[in-house]
């Protein structure tokens, strides 16, 4: 279910879901439902599955559509999936995009190929090829610290024009380039680091794709509302309450996907261990991620009451 809004065609608040496992680290489809439920219930537009938070690299293409096709049996129309599909291989991505399609996914997210690292040219003619292939929008993925290749903007303003490629993640950490692109296109933009949430979004993102709404989905959601609303000191109160949970969860030498997973399985929510070369959260990390999440939940209580 994409939006009907040209602004925010994946809604404005999405998830970066956990791909969860069972103890014996197979596929658990009955937790991804259950854990997609929650987040679109309490208030996520869209879910990312198998980005890099959802294991993309260490799952299979089956377990990929399976986990698309039992979470938009969970969520029905109410929220937007978008599917990981990018790889290092152009082929590859394509086969994935296709079967993402077939299994009922809303979009497509597509990372610049890793490891390879093309020239802009020839990653220009990558995403033409995969954007080409389905009927489905495109969100490219720029997270050149991750791929060791940046999706420069003049890149992006050309692929711009592509009809089917709509949206940006933004991971770059280059306000200047991103705003440059904002200024001549139509992309939406979608934070994908959420320490970047509301910077980005006073500068016209289109909302976010947050790894700690795993844990947290109405966090941010209440500070682009606050924001909506003209309440702009209520916005970066919002946001700055939320930077605990946020070093805790992504800047504490620690994958997203270690973290995620370690505080959902801790207050009870389907997630399961990561998959190896990732290792679990060991108890000490478990406990300070408890305990900025505590601290997080307390505030928001004194602010409601």
């Amino acid at each position: 279910m994409t939006t009907d809004d040209d602004s925010a065609p994946f809604g404005r608040s999405l998830c970066a879901m956990v791909t969860p496992f069972t103890g014996s680290g197979a596929l658990d489809l009955d937790g991804a439902q259950r854990l997609a439920d929650r987040l679109v219930a309490r208030g996520c537009d869209g879910l990312v599955l198998s980005g890099t938070t959802g294991e993309s690299p260490t799952t299979t293409d089956a377990e990929k559509a399976a986990l698309v096709t039992a979470v938009r049996e969970a969520v029905g129309d109410r929220a937007a999936l978008v599917a990981g599909v990018g790889t290092a291989d152009t082929r590859h991505t394509v086969e994935l995009a296709l079967a993402a399609e077939k299994a009922g996914a809303d979009g497509l997210l597509v990372v610049a190929p890793y490891y390879s690292r093309p020239p802009q040219d020839a990653l220009e003619a990558h995403f033409r090829e995969v954007a080409d292939a389905s009927g489905l929008p495109v969100m490219l993925y720029d997270i050149p610290g991750r791929t060791g290749t940046r999706i420069e903007p003049d890149t992006v303003v050309r692929l711009a024009a592509h009809p089917r490629i709509v949206a940006v993640k933004d991971c770059a950490y280059d306000l200047l380039g991103t705003q440059k692109v904002l200024s001549r296109t139509g992309l939406a933009y979608y934070a994908g680091c959420d320490e970047q949430i509301l910077p980005l979004y006073a500068i016209g993102a289109a909302g976010y794709v947050s790894t700690v709404a795993n844990v947290a989905p109405e966090l941010f959601r209440a500070v682009l509302d606050a924001f909506d609303a003209g309440d702009t000191g209520r916005a970066a109160l919002l946001q700055r309450r939320a930077v605990p949970l946020v070093e805790s969860m992504m800047a504490a030498g620690l994958p997203g996907t270690v973290t995620a997973k370690a505080l959902l399985g801790a207050l009870g929510l389907p997630a399961g261990p990561v998959r190896a070369p990732l290792r679990s959260a060991d108890r000490e990390t478990t406990a300070g991620l408890l305990a900025a999440y505590g601290e997080l939940t307390a505030d928001a209580g004194q602010s409601q009451a």
